[in-house]
C-alpha cells in the first residue's frame, strides 16, 4: 500500500492525512472547497512546526511530510489510483451517501 486518499480537510481529515504522510505515504486530501484545503494544510504545518520546536522531528521530516500531501477539489481524479480512500466528511448523512456512490460507481 502506497497511496492513501483522504476526504475531508477538516479536523480529522487533515489530521489523518497528516500521520499517513509522516509514514511515507503519498496522500491525497480531497475536499470540495479549496479554502479547506488550504486551511487543512496550514493545520497541518502549524502541528509539524509545533512537533519542529519540541525536537520530535527535524526540518528534513517535516519537508518530506509536506512532499507526500498533495490536495484536490476532485474525488474522480484521486480515487482511482488510491491503495485506500478514508472517508473524513462532515457528519451529515446525505454527504456521505453521496461520497460512497459517487466511490462505488468509481
Amino acid at each position: 500500500m502506497h497511496h492513501v486518499t483522504v476526504i475531508g480537510a477538516g479536523t480529522m481529515g487533515n489530521g489523518i492525512a497528516h500521520v499517513f504522510a509522516m509514514g511515507g505515504f503519498t496522500v491525497s486530501m480531497v475536499d470540495v472547497q479549496q479554502s479547506a484545503l488550504d486551511k487543512g494544510l496550514q493545520n497541518i504545518t502549524k502541528n509539524l512546526d509545533r512537533m519542529l520546536a519540541k525536537g520530535t522531528i527535524d526540518e528534513a521530516g517535516k519537508a518530506s511530510t509536506l512532499a507526500h500531501i498533495t490536495t484536490h477539489t476532485s474525488l474522480e481524479t484521486v480515487a482511482a489510483t488510491a491503495d485506500l480512500v478514508i472517508e473524513a466528511a462532515t457528519e451529515r448523512l446525505d454527504l456521505k451517501l453521496k461520497i460512497f456512490t459517487e466511490l462505488d460507481q468509481m
